[in-house]
Order: C-alpha cells, then structure tokens, then sequence
C-alpha cells in the first residue's frame, strides 16, 4: 500500500516582524502544506522560537526543523529545547537532524568544524541522547515527538534506520566546500542502500521518506528553463537536469505526475519545498489532494 503523500514548506527567509511571520504561516496553512519547516543557519530564523510562533498561527500543520545542524547543539540543551517547544505547540513538533555541513557558520559561531566522520559521530550522539533523555517520547497529554534524520552517506543512513521515523534525502552530494546534485539513478542506489539497512536494523515498519525539491517551476517549456539553469550544474545536460528528482519543472499536470512517480519508483511521499516556491507549487498540491 502507497503511503499518503504529505507536503512542507521549509522557511528560509527571516520574518520581518511577528504579524509578517504568522501572515506567511497561515498562508501556508490555506494553501494546503502539512508540515511548517525553519533550517538551522546563522541569516535565517532561529528555529525554536519561529515554530511555537507558527504553531500559534495556524491551527492544522505540524512543525519541524528542517534539519538541525547538530554540530551547534549540546545534547542536554536541545533535549530542554525539545521538551519546552513539543508542549507550546500543542504536540505538533517534529524534529528533524543532521550532521551540518557549512564551515563558514561553525567559524562565525565559534564552534569547531568537525571533519565529517566527527560530525556524524556527534549526530549520533545528539540522537542517542535525546532518545535517553525522554525528549522524543512526549509526557503526559504530549504525543511523542517524530525524529527526522537528513543525509545521503551511509554511516548518516545507517543511523537513520536504526533511530528515525522520517529518512530525508537532500539529492545532493557534498564534497569539501562544493555541492553536486544526485542524478536518479545515483539517488536510487541511495535509496536501496538505506532500505538493505532498514533491513539490517530488524525494523518493523519502514521509515516514511522524504526528499527535498530544490527547484520548483510551472512552464509549457521545461526544457527552456532547464536550459537557463545549465549553468548552474554545467556538468549535466539539459535532459538530465529535467530528470533529477530534485527539479520540479513542467505543467502542473506534469508536476503532479512526477510526483506519483517519485512515490512508486523510490517509495517517497513526504515532499519539502522551499519557501520562494509556496505559492507556485500549491496548485500541485490541489491537483495530487483530489486524486
């Protein structure tokens, strides 16, 4: 049986004030996302309180960070965080982690940049913790709190299997200071390597699977625009670039169609958006809703 798809909205840009920051969550609301997402970077919103304020807002999606870097946590100060932010929002929170991966913000913050083996071993420690500290399980007239784990390499996938109930997958590959997309073939070994480790951890269920979509454009000519934005990825062409999996480009009809496949080739159903694309993938929304 398919899982049913659900969609957020992750908030990259910082409010201007608490009346524009509700505004835009209950935007999100109307348009029909199920979960409301903030990052973990230094120029954005701080993720803690941006959620209770989107949690008073609105009254049907959940919220979540999308992902905390946990390279800037001490584990016993996010379990507080969790703890306090779960009860404010009515048990609407889920947490989502992640091993961080921009040096720039650790300098700036002051917090040593660990090579990535170290961070992964600190984000196993975070959610190890956490799981310890009874953070995640909720208290009384407080659900649990869903753990979301972000990542492409194995260690990270490993991790998630044995402790997340969301797999997100970036569709991108982080080398050093660069970043190169994931074609779907490469994105579907990912996937079946994470399923063998689903299976190795003895799961019962399956994680639900989330992928974040990077770009979102709604034209009669996707090749056009796949064309314009070669630049950006010049070692692809025009005809990979329309079949990453990350790329959302075409009719809304089109869009929607990819995302069924999407859900039956790589068994995603939990789709993110950025927030500069909210109201022009709202009507994929609609579309997929009333199938």
């Amino acid at each position: 049986m398919e899982s049913p798809f659900r969609f957020a909205v992750n908030m990259l840009k910082e409010p201007g004030s608490g009346g524009e920051w509700r505004s835009r969550c209950r935007r999100a609301e109307e348009l029909g996302y199920d979960v409301i997402l903030v990052p973990d970077h230094l120029g954005m919103p701080a993720p803690f309180p941006a959620l209770v304020a989107a949690a008073e807002a609105t009254t049907r999606p959940r919220v979540g960070t999308f992902v905390l870097n946990a390279g800037f946590w001490n584990p016993a100060l996010l379990a507080r965080e969790v703890t306090t932010t779960a009860a404010l929002t009515g048990g609407r929170l889920e947490l989502g982690l992640g091993t961080g991966y921009v040096r720039a913000e650790h300098e700036r913050a002051g917090i040593p940049f660990l090579p990535p083996g170290g961070r992964v071993d600190h984000l196993a420690r975070v959610a190890g913790e956490l799981e310890l500290s009874g953070a995640l399980k909720g208290g009384e007239g407080t659900p649990a709190v869903p753990l979301l784990i972000g990542g492409n390499g194995d260690r990270v996938l490993r991790l998630a299997a044995r402790h997340a109930d969301v797999t997100a997958f970036s569709g991108g590959r982080f080398t050093g200071e660069s970043v190169t997309v994931l074609t779907a073939e490469e994105l579907a070994g990912r996937v079946a390597a994470y399923r063998g480790f689903e299976e190795a951890a003895g799961r019962t269920a399956p994680a639900e699977l989330n992928l974040l979509i990077q770009r979102v454009a709604v034209t009669e000519d996707p090749a056009a625009w796949a064309a314009d934005f070669r630049p950006s990825a010049p070692y692809l062409t025009v005809e990979q670039i329309l079949g990453l999996p990350i790329v959302a480009v075409g009719t809304v009809d089109g869009i929607a169609e990819r995302f069924l496949a999407l859900r039956e080739r790589f068994g995603f159903s939990y789709f993110t958006v950025l927030d500069d694309a909210m109201e022009t993938f709202a009507p994929v929304i609609a579309l997929l809703r009333g199938r």
